[in-house]
């Protein structure tokens, strides 16, 4: 790993039993974080090495100091990228050095140096848009009575329902659903389990969906070939990506003639239309799974509401040329 500022951090191969970047990606418990803080580390690696073929793997994370990781963060913030992104490959790096001192590659004193990196401060607003009511209504009507179109309607009918992100809805298991509760048990960041509840007309396409999908245990929503069979691995339906649950709504939407709609937008308009229903806070925190109530606070539309009604009082003058 060539650094800024730093004439030769060569290292012999690290083994990859031995490898902190390994490590520390076999410590999460979910197949998603895996993907996501593996690409942060590979970002990270292709960034400090110029090489755009290079991964984390193997690189000397045990050798990196202060003044590297400090630089690192500077060059992340160079990248013109949102600050919950730049922070995010921070949490990446932070954990692959713990795994370094974990591991005994670097002592407790340089580990503590080199993490010590403020996160970078941003006020933005919520990235995303609203789905309207008859948006979902009209890509109900367009998934049709195909397996693949009543699996999809019970999908868009659980997203706008429990705001729940794509994977946790492509980890859901058909154990986790409980119809006499209308609920599901969802697992989301950092393996945390919550309960979110179904509206009855979500029931009515899941339980419809389930007619198809039959009663065998494995993932509740699955992929399904174009003869209508479901993808299964030793006889258990496999779960959907979060790109497969992506790519369905893209089709979707598309064929209902509506705009471009992520699962992140179905969870944005889950928030608002709880707190405009007047929810406390605590408990749409809850249900969302959300770590703090700042985050879900941001998606309060009601002080936008009220400021666009005080714009609304004023008037515009009429046109009139000066005397």
């Amino acid at each position: 790993m060539s650094l800024p500022a730093v004439t030769d951090l060569a290292a012999p191969p690290v083994e990859p039993a031995r490898d902190p970047y390994h490590v520390y990606l076999d410590s999460l418990t979910s197949p998603e974080s895996r993907r996501s803080m593996r690409g942060c580390l590979d970002r990270l690696a292709r960034l400090l090495t110029g090489d755009e073929g290079a991964t984390g793997a193997g690189q000397p994370w045990h050798l990196l100091r202060y003044e590297h990781t400090v630089r690192i963060r500077t060059m992340l913030t160079d990248q013109g990228w949102s600050a919950a992104y730049v922070n995010k490959h921070l949490v990446a790096l932070r954990r692959v050095l713990k795994e370094a001192w974990r591991l005994g590659q670097t002592s407790a004193e340089d580990f503590a140096r080199a993490s010590d990196l403020a996160p970078v401060r941003q006020s933005r607003l919520p990235t995303g848009h609203h789905v309207p009511p008859e948006v979902v209504g009209a890509a109900l009507s367009a998934c049709g009575d195909s397996p693949a179109g009543v699996r999809d309607a019970a999908l868009i009918a659980v997203l706008y329902s429990t705001g729940c992100r794509r994977a946790e809805i492509g980890g859901l298991a058909l154990a986790d659903y409980d119809p006499g509760a209308r609920s599901l048990r969802v697992r989301g960041k950092r393996d945390k389990e919550r309960l979110v509840y179904l509206t009855t007309d979500a029931i009515g396409l899941v339980e419809r969906w389930l007619a198809i999908r039959g009663s065998a245990p494995g993932a509740l929503f699955s992929p399904i070939s174009k003869a209508g069979r479901l993808r299964e691995r030793d006889g258990r339906p496999v779960g959907l990506t979060g790109q497969g649950i992506a790519d369905i709504l893209a089709r979707r939407l598309g064929e209902a003639g509506a705009s471009r709609r992520t699962a992140h937008d179905f969870r944005r308009t889950f928030i608002g239309e709880l707190l405009d229903a007047g929810v406390d806070l605590a408990t749409a925190q809850a249900l969302v799974g959300h770590s703090s109530p700042a985050t879900t606070a941001r998606y309060d539309r009601r002080p936008e509401t009220t400021r666009r009604a005080a714009v609304d009082r004023l008037r515009l003058p009429a046109a009139r040329p000066l005397t």
